[in-house]
């Protein structure tokens, strides 16, 4: 083989491992997979599937089991108020849901900054 070619070869599959390491430190922790699960037509768990819910509106599967604040709705899961959620899940309750005395049954996560940019760019692939 040509220099150039086995450069090329070389450089692709440096290329994939990095892809790769990328998709690997986008799955979700943990801790995530106890209460929810990402497959589409998944089982709802403690929570919600979380399958394609970016874009989605909040509160608007089939789950039984949304607070009152969540089945409501009034938003759209998109970055920002995932971010907001997932650092904070009592704050962003009642900013999002326009209501001080709003609750949310899931435990706050203090999931903040890239550690959450991370969860969000996995929940971005589940279309």
């Amino acid at each position: 083989m040509k220099k150039s070619m086995i450069s090329t070869i070389i450089v692709a599959v440096m290329a994939l491992g990095l892809v790769s390491n990328q998709v690997m430190a986008a799955k979700p922790q943990a801790r995530c997979k106890v209460c929810h699960t990402f497959k589409e037509g998944g089982k709802h768990k403690i929570g919600p599937n979380l399958f394609a819910i970016v874009g989605r509106p909040a509160g608007s599967t089939d789950f039984k089991r949304y607070s009152k604040a969540l089945k409501k709705g009034g938003w759209t899961w998109n970055e920002d108020n995932l971010q907001e959620w997932l650092c904070d899940t009592r704050k962003a309750i009642k900013k999002l849901s326009g209501d001080d005395h709003a609750k949310s049954k899931m435990p706050p996560q203090k999931i903040c900054g890239e550690k959450a940019e991370t969860i969000i760019s996995f929940l971005e692939t589940l279309k």
